[in-house]
């Protein structure tokens, strides 16, 4: 039996590694803001958005994503909100932060962006899913270690009508506090720069991002996202320098509503493991 569970664990270890890695999709294009404090409010009015990330394989407690994100930008000043819950076996991550951003005019197009977050991160084992003694002293110290912590992310960004660029620092928890409590593979910077093409009624924009983590080498991330039909149909493809790749079909209506879906590959050196995984999210402007 704890052959089993050993095998078990580490199974979600290796799953929950591949998800560490692999952000939401919609944060490259539709939705910059979860990517980078500064893009929030970016665009004057209210924006919300729902994200689900789901593994694509059979074992029991593969990782799940859920996020929610709102954002309200008015003349300089913008507003968010992002709430996550991660889960993965039995461990949850809850991650809760309140932002705001200052749009700095610098011409008639171009914008100068700073943005903080700051809330709350927890981690814990959902006691309600264990199967076995609930009062277990390990499961019990697991959870008494793993308060709720102080966490938050700090970022600018230059945008123009076709250009823009991000430069994030995310999860604040692993720059000023050392402890017992430690985001293993989670990101530490973020940077993007990408440039918007006019094809008539359609547009074009690359993008090269590159990501940094706790203990893991950085990662790359080359694509870009075709607007097609008046910018209604959105095309999105990006390759992964951890061997993964990403593709995903979206539609934005009249500008207000917005679906889209992707599929993620897993990791080269984790595909003989895990499949990829699945991805959703709605979205609404007004």
């Amino acid at each position: 039996m704890k052959i089993k569970i050993f095998i078990w664990v580490a199974l979600i270890g290796i799953t929950k590694a591949g998800a560490q890695t692999s952000p939401l999709l919609n944060q490259y294009f539709h939705n910059t803001y979860l990517a980078n404090p500064a893009m929030a409010g970016i665009k004057e009015g209210a924006a919300a958005d729902l994200a689900f990330r789901s593994q694509w394989n059979s074992i029991p407690g593969a990782p799940v994503m859920q996020n929610l994100s709102a954002t309200y930008g008015w003349e300089r000043v913008g507003v968010g909100l992002n709430m996550n819950l991660d889960k993965a076996g039995l461990q949850r991550q809850t991650r809760i932060l309140a932002s705001y951003a200052y749009h700095l005019p610098l011409g008639q197009e171009t914008k100068l962006h700073f943005g903080i977050s700051a809330g709350f991160i927890n981690q814990r084992v959902d006691m309600q899913d264990l199967i076995g003694n609930p009062n277990d002293n390990q499961v019990g110290m697991y959870n008494t270690d793993h308060r709720t912590y102080f966490d938050g992310d700090f970022g600018v960004g230059l945008t123009s009508r076709e250009f823009n660029l991000d430069f994030a620092m995310v999860n604040l928890k692993n720059y000023f506090k050392r402890d017992n409590f430690r985001l293993i593979n989670s990101p530490v910077l973020y940077a993007a720069v990408g440039y918007q093409f006019d094809l008539g009624e359609n547009q074009f924009q690359p993008k090269v991002a590159y990501r940094s983590f706790q203990e893991l080498s950085g990662i790359f991330d080359v694509g870009g996202q075709f607007a097609l039909a008046n910018q209604q149909l959105l095309l999105t493809a990006i390759y992964h320098t951890s061997r993964a790749a990403s593709l995903g079909v979206g539609m934005h209506y009249k500008r207000k509503y917005t679906i889209n879906t992707s599929y993620t590959t897993q990791t080269g050196a984790l595909s003989g493991y895990t499949a990829g995984s699945f991805e959703v999210n709605l979205g609404i402007n007004w």
